[in-house]
């Protein structure tokens, strides 16, 4: 529900602010007659607490000339969502609440610096422009000092929002009869990613994990907690691995990743867990195992039937992420911590230490790549590129190497 807050001024005159929720930021409207305040909090409250269709924020209804074809921009978008194929439903849901959140602060600016609700048709470069300024900026709390209505973005949450917003456009551009001609995303500077620390990724060294592993006394947790770090596959995939998916007896044992869990849509299921397709095509994959978790897979494996879970609690079901997190990880982390420990680790971040090793022992990054799944080269050396600098050395010698040997004079010739 809409409210109206009277907020007096120096002179003594009174404002009228229309106050209400919208998209879970706060949306106001100012003005200086109580009863068009009145009107307009039950115009609000008509479109269901959401601005009134063809009311430009502090200009009233303000009439732009209409499009042949045009459809508000949200409206678009939410068809484009719904009609995409080969995606999970709660991969939907993620992008429609991503539109309904953030791409819906999309605004159309006109030549004389007049706002006009975005539709797929009228949005320009310089409006995507203005989009990422506000994701930037975020929306302070107007009832709280040093809270927020909306979280300034990151500039990783930036670049993935363009994303999707350049592929609603495009299929606009792309349609039949074609809605636009250009896409207005196509030249918008963003923030770059890394202009920012990046205080989430924690690697750790040999002794840092093998201090926090001393903390699990469950040796199924335990195992468990090897394989992740000893494999670097992603906590989906090393849970949902069964033993049929082990190939122990070649001359490489190797683990196939054929299943990842998946968090289903809200109000289906539960909000429960499921069984689907790894994260992308990559990952699906084959990861050579060391003697280590050879010995840890023919340990559980022994004595199970192919459509077992891999790795099991004590009472025999598979693990849960919540259950291994909250009852094994973050306790052996605490007291890790402790005795010394100077980092706290997260479960993922035993992927990220899997790599980080790797790259200490001068394995390439495009076999790691392949190692991890990730759909792209880009991906890998994005994430983990920095840490490459541990080659320097062997870099600095290669070409010394090379530029040492001196280069044959012009002229002579071998004998």
């Amino acid at each position: 529900m809409a409210s109206i807050v009277e907020r007096p001024k120096k002179d003594g005159t009174v404002t009228y602010q229309v106050k209400w929720r919208q998209d879970g930021g706060w949306q106001t409207e100012n003005f200086s007659d109580d009863g068009q305040a009145d009107q307009f909090k039950k115009l609000v409250e008509a479109h269901g607490n959401r601005w009134p269709h063809g009311w430009v924020r502090g200009k009233g209804f303000v009439e732009e000339p209409s499009i042949p074809g045009d459809v508000p921009w949200v409206e678009y978008g939410t068809r484009y969502i719904n009609r995409l194929t080969g995606i999970d439903e709660r991969t939907r849901e993620d992008y429609l609440r991503e539109l309904r959140i953030h791409l819906s602060l999309l605004q159309h600016v006109d030549a004389a610096g007049r706002e006009h609700p975005a539709t797929v048709c009228n949005v320009t470069q310089d409006d995507v422009t203005d989009w990422v300024r506000v994701e930037e900026k975020g929306e302070p709390d107007p009832d709280g000092l040093e809270k927020w209505a909306r979280r300034p973005a990151d500039p990783k949450s930036i670049a993935n929002r363009h994303g999707l917003m350049f592929c609603i456009f495009q299929a606009a551009v792309e349609a039949t009869p074609q809605l636009r001609t250009t896409n207005p995303c196509k030249r918008t500077n963003l923030p770059r990613v890394d202009d920012h620390v990046d205080e989430e990724m924690c690697f750790l060294e040999r002794d840092e994990y093998a201090r926090v592993a001393a903390e699990i006394t469950d040796p199924d947790a335990r195992d468990l907690a090897d394989w992740l770090v000893g494999t670097g596959m992603r906590w989906g995939e090393a849970s949902a691995l069964k033993v049929s998916d082990l190939n122990l007896t070649s001359d490489r044992p190797s683990v196939s990743v054929q299943r990842a869990w998946k968090k289903a849509k809200k109000g289906s299921l539960g909000g429960s867990f499921f069984l689907g397709p790894p994260k992308t095509k990559k990952a699906r994959r084959i990861i050579a195992l060391a003697p280590a978790q050879v010995e840890v897979a023919r340990r559980h494996a022994t004595g199970r039937s192919h459509d077992d879970y891999l790795f099991r609690t004590a009472t025999g079901r598979h693990w849960r992420h919540s259950n291994f997190y909250h009852r094994k990880w973050q306790p052996a982390v605490r007291l890790a911590i402790e005795k010394g420990l100077p980092k706290r680790p997260r479960l993922h971040d035993l992927r990220h230490t899997h790599v980080a090793w790797l790259i200490g022992a001068g394995i390439p990054l495009p076999a790691i790549q392949i190692r991890l799944g990730h759909e792209s080269i880009q991906t890998t050396v994005d994430r983990y590129g920095h840490l490459v600098r541990s080659l320097d050395d062997d870099i600095i010698t290669a070409v010394e190497a090379v530029m040492g040997v001196p280069a044959p004079r012009a002229g002579l010739r071998a004998v």
